[in-house]
């Protein structure tokens, strides 16, 4: 029989750069984070140390340039690096995600020369980033913003409230969306580069969460903050079209964190399973547990396939729109469901805090909701079938 010619390698198969690049953040998560994840949980606080750990690993600058002080990796690596850490902490995950899909991505893509210089060394070496669109009252109506962005004197006065902005309790730079015109809708949105330091700005009330503790969620105080007409990214009224395609992107990384988490949650039924007793023999020899577990890996290859294919169509300059909100939608739901197993085979010890399927089951149920909610990925997957 001749020899089968291979023209696409499959979409899991990882060059060696990249494969080399995801073991080594693994092996960093199992040594690094496995520690001091029921710690940080606990206490609900991303260690600051950790953090510094991060940025000397290279994973909290991976897309920004050699030149620019990051690591001149590509999208994909940022998403294996997602992927790596949600294995063992998914609030460690997102703090990575959200630097490098969101904000260092926005800056890279929408910010003059004179941005970059600035604020991605910054980025790459010391300071995180967060990102701040949402409002009290514009969650999936993510355009129906309050905050106003008022012009005067060569800056713009900022007011407003923002909420469940994550990382901002470790954040030293922010990208702040607001509208300079409130009656032209979407056109009058404008995104800034916000600092920690400037005058009006300040963080307040940290969210008591559910799941993904260590990752922190708060509100922005912006009373007549003041931010120079340089730090506009993008052009003005033009911040709706960084907020669409930036979270096109980010949503790519939400899924790489669910399917860490998801692979973490798994791995730990497995093992377990095999350990544990009952009637005479490992719970694994049941043909009832194998099956659970054969569907719950099945379910977990297919999540990934769909993040795969949505993160090499961005990294190739493909349009990725639809498998975005695809690989999101079906990763969440699949998080969801293999942790919810895998603490159901736990058993009683799924339950309580000594074991590390409870954490993982509590961090899966955001998925579900941030970077918008499993129906606006419906919404956005049916429009593109439809044609509408």
């Amino acid at each position: 029989m001749e020899k089968a010619i291979e023209t696409h390698p499959p979409l899991t198969r990882l060059s060696e750069d990249e494969t080399l690049f995801r073991d080594s953040v693994l092996e960093f998560a199992r040594r690094e984070i496995r520690p001091v994840v029921r710690e940080m949980d606990d206490r609900a606080t991303m260690s600051r140390p950790l953090v510094d750990r991060l940025f000397d690993l290279g994973v909290m600058g991976i897309e920004i340039p050699e030149s620019l002080g990051g690591a001149g990796a590509t999208f994909f690596h940022s998403v294996l690096a997602v992927e790596a850490l949600s294995n063992i902490d998914p609030s460690v995950g997102v703090l990575v995600d959200v630097q490098n899909t969101l904000v260092a991505n926005a800056l890279l893509r929408w910010g003059t020369n004179d941005l970059k210089g600035r604020y991605l060394p910054r980025l790459a070496k010391t300071a995180v980033g967060a990102y701040a669109l949402s409002e009290a009252g514009s969650g999936s109506d993510a355009f129906a913003l309050t905050t106003r962005a008022e012009e005067k004197g060569g800056e713009f006065r900022l007011t407003g409230r923002k909420l469940w902005i994550t990382n901002a309790d470790e954040a030293e730079v922010f990208i702040v969306f607001g509208t300079v015109n409130p009656s032209a809708g979407y056109k009058g949105i404008t995104a800034f580069v916000v600092e920690r330091g400037f005058s009006g700005f300040s963080v307040g009330k940290k969210e008591d969460k559910l799941g993904i503790r260590a990752s922190s969620t708060c509100e922005l105080l912006l009373e007549d903050c003041r931010v120079p007409a340089a730090n506009v990214l993008g052009d003005v009224g033009r911040g709706y079209k960084v907020a669409i395609e930036t979270l096109n992107e980010g949503r790519i990384g939400i899924g790489a964190q669910m399917i860490g988490l998801a692979q973490g949650a798994l791995d730990h039924a497995i093992a377990y399973t095999q350990e544990r007793r009952q009637f005479g023999k490992a719970i694994a020899e049941f043909q009832g547990v194998q099956f659970q577990l054969a569907r719950a890996a099945t379910e977990l290859e297919a999540a990934r396939l769909l993040v795969y294919n949505a993160a090499r169509l961005r990294n190739s300059g493909n349009p990725f729109l639809t498998e975005a909100a695809m690989c999101k939608l079906f990763a969440a739901d699949a998080a969801e469901h293999v942790t919810s197993l895998a603490l159901q085979l736990f058993g009683g010890y799924g339950y309580v805090k000594d074991y590390p399927v409870e954490k993982l089951y509590r961090d899966a149920k955001i998925g579900q909701i941030y970077e918008g909610t499993s129906n606006l990925q419906l919404q956005t997957i049916a429009k593109q079938i439809l044609g509408s």
